[in-house]
């Protein structure tokens, strides 16, 4: 037994916490009303030095009452004084909360690199096509001088074989064996099959 102060100032005698977790492991709703009265201003208060955001505090003060209520039983006073159990428990839940906070931070965090990251598909294609643009550069510089004319204006700025041939003044019919002939060698020496 132990002397309990009501908030009227009168002192009376009443079971103490361990005693009363004892019962509240028997599903005594008023047991339990006594320990909420005794047990949750220091819950709060520690879980609050570990939050120090006090909606958080409150929030978790109030899980870690339910878990009382749900693991009384599981007390064991050969182990420890119930204030120390209580404290415990609530040690527990405010530092898996920190725990918590941290790795969805971590997450948000690891998700933001993600965003800004482009895929590997994505830099692989670049680098391919910066490969491919080389390997044809190189094999351009393969075609004769008129070859390598005709195909540049025909398929890099777009003009009809007609425009090349009024642009270099040569016949159609020049124009389109220069470029049959430069695009068989491109072809060649890309290694492009047929």
């Amino acid at each position: 037994m132990r002397e309990a102060v009501h908030i009227s100032g009168i002192r009376s005698t009443g079971p103490d916490l361990r005693e009363l977790l004892v019962q509240v492991a028997r599903g005594d709703q008023d047991a339990f009303r006594q320990v909420y009265d005794q047990v949750s201003g220091p819950v709060l208060g520690l879980v609050r030095s570990v939050l120090r955001d006090p909606a958080q505090s409150e929030e978790v003060a109030q899980e870690v009452l339910v878990e009382i209520w749900r693991t009384a039983p599981r007390f064991q006073p050969s182990r420890g004084s119930a204030m120390n159990w209580v404290l415990t428990l609530a040690h527990h839940r405010a530092v898996d909360r920190v725990r918590s906070a941290q790795a969805a931070a971590l997450r948000e965090h690891k998700a933001a690199l993600l965003d800004r990251t482009p895929d590997f598909d994505q830099v692989s294609e670049q680098v391919e096509a910066r490969l491919e643009r080389e390997q044809v550069r190189r094999c351009l510089r393969t075609l004769s001088e008129l070859q390598r004319e005709s195909v540049t204006l025909a398929y890099y700025r777009g003009l009809t074989y007609r425009e090349v041939g009024e642009l270099l003044s040569v016949p159609l019919g020049t124009i389109k064996t220069r470029l049959r002939d430069g695009l068989i060698r491109l072809r060649d020496c890309l290694g492009v099959n047929a």
